[in-house]
């Protein structure tokens, strides 16, 4: 892509809603757009590293058997009613009337209304178990809608849910899920604890929050440092084998992590002192088993294997998809700009024409960005006649992880320069051999141009 035909509204001063590192960076690298309070417009450059974030989240679903499906935004409120939920979940549901004055709401979240899929087309046992989910869309009127995408009104998110027929079944469903989480967040180079917390509207017992560590996180969480330490890593894990999921549950929940609404000062005072911690977090998951709390209030049974009726044991499942640009910013930061994760980068590296105009110079970055097209990646070639100084403040700022420049001084000695993001480290390579760096920087991460 050039940049010279791409819609990238950089703005060069600070607005002044912005009161988080995240939400100013978003704001300035021309990502976002606020529509109304807690509600935004996803302009190309944050819209690419949203739709990098999703491929995530379903390749790993679908990885751990998980079924992909789309429910509508709009709910009838007949499905709350019946779970008990309409009256009790609050001022943050957004209610509505249809023209034939029926009572409607937008998605919070959707527990009653994959209930009903459920409950319609399902009717035994041989077809458990089952896990559908959608990235969707959804609304919660917050009091106060603050922090650009970390609490806004309007978010998309992937919610899963989990169908089963025994308790047992459905505690695999749950550590299944925890698996499939560590894997997403650990490919979007985040590191999120899994911690006990409170299950709030959804209800249920079990439960438990992915949390990123962040001086701006919302939560006050408690936690032993040897958490920090693990890794998932590249390991494989077979998503049936039930011992071996809860293997990876027992591994990263065994030390204390709490959030502050079940945080338990004499648990965590049995944490050795020099390990005892304390923080702020970003939630971007969580995952709940509530056994038949919708399936006994919706009548959602299935044929058990003595033929009668047996209500299902559920759980649901989230991961907040748009919330995690800002958390991946927040944790990933500098006094210049964004520095992307190479999983989620909105382009691969960035191209950097030093004198625009040169022809030797001109065609050089024309064959390095055809170059890397042909291999399957997405640089942002700065093709303006902007000084090198602006150019390269664009570059930090938006954060590509990597940059190659170019000038005739360098074409003359053969070599161009790339440059890490991260750690601000360059060298001085032959086109052809930055190129093939920069392939197998990626390969890993088994990127595809959006």
């Amino acid at each position: 892509m050039r940049l010279s035909r791409y819609f990238l509204p950089v703005l060069k001063e600070t607005p002044s809603e912005a009161q988080i590192v995240s939400h100013r960076l978003m704001l300035r690298a021309g990502m976002i757009k606020q529509s109304a309070a807690g509600i935004y417009s996803w302009l190309p450059l944050g819209f690419k590293v949203l739709r990098k974030i999703e491929n995530i989240v379903h390749d790993e679903q679908v990885r751990a058997g998980h079924i992909p499906i789309q429910m509508p935004i709009l709910q009838s409120a007949d499905l709350w009613r019946e779970s008990g939920r309409y009256e009790a979940y609050g001022e943050e549901m957004l209610r509505m009337k249809d023209r034939q004055g029926r009572d409607m709401l937008y998605t919070p979240t959707a527990e009653e209304l994959v209930t009903d899929i459920f409950r319609a087309h399902v009717s035994s046992y041989k077809d458990l178990p089952l896990t559908l989910y959608q990235i969707q869309w959804k609304f919660r009127d917050e009091i106060r809608p603050r922090f650009g995408v970390m609490r806004g009104r309007e978010f998309y998110m992937k919610d899963g849910y989990n169908f089963d027929l025994t308790k047992e079944d459905a505690l695999h469903a749950y550590n299944r899920h925890l698996v499939s989480y560590l894997r997403t967040y650990e490919r979007m180079g985040l590191q999120a604890i899994p911690m006990r917390a409170d299950s709030g509207p959804i209800g249920g017992d079990d439960t438990h929050e992915f949390l990123v560590l962040a001086e701006t996180g919302e939560s006050e969480v408690f936690y032993d440092s040897e958490i920090t330490e693990l890794k998932f890593g590249n390991r494989e894990i077979d998503y049936d084998d039930k011992a071996a999921c809860r293997a990876v549950l027992e591994e990263f929940t065994s030390r204390y992590a709490r959030t502050d609404e079940t945080h338990d000062e004499a648990k965590f005072a049995e944490v050795p002192e020099a390990r005892r911690r304390s923080a702020r977090g970003i939630e971007v998951g969580q995952i709940f088993y509530f056994g038949t709390k919708y399936s006994d209030a919706m009548g959602a049974t299935v044929q058990g294997p003595d033929g009668k009726p047996v209500p299902v044991h559920m759980g649901s499942h989230g991961i907040g998809v748009s919330r995690l640009l800002g958390a991946i910013i927040e944790a990933s930061h500098d006094e210049n700009g964004i520095i992307w994760p190479e999983g989620v980068t909105p382009f691969h590296c960035g191209i950097i024409n030093l004198k625009q105009g040169d022809e030797e110079a001109d065609a050089a970055c024309a064959a390095l960005e055809a170059s890397l097209e042909a291999l399957g990646l997405e640089p942002l070639y700065d093709d303006r006649k902007e000084r090198a100084g602006g150019k390269f403040a664009t570059m930090d700022l938006i954060g590509l992880p990597w940059r190659i420049t170019v000038g005739p001084r360098g074409l003359k000695n053969g070599v161009v320069e790339l440059t890490s993001r991260r750690t601000g480290e360059s060298e001085e390579l032959p086109p052809e051999e930055a190129v093939q760096k920069l392939v197998d920087i990626y390969q890993p991460h088994k990127v595809k141009g959006l």
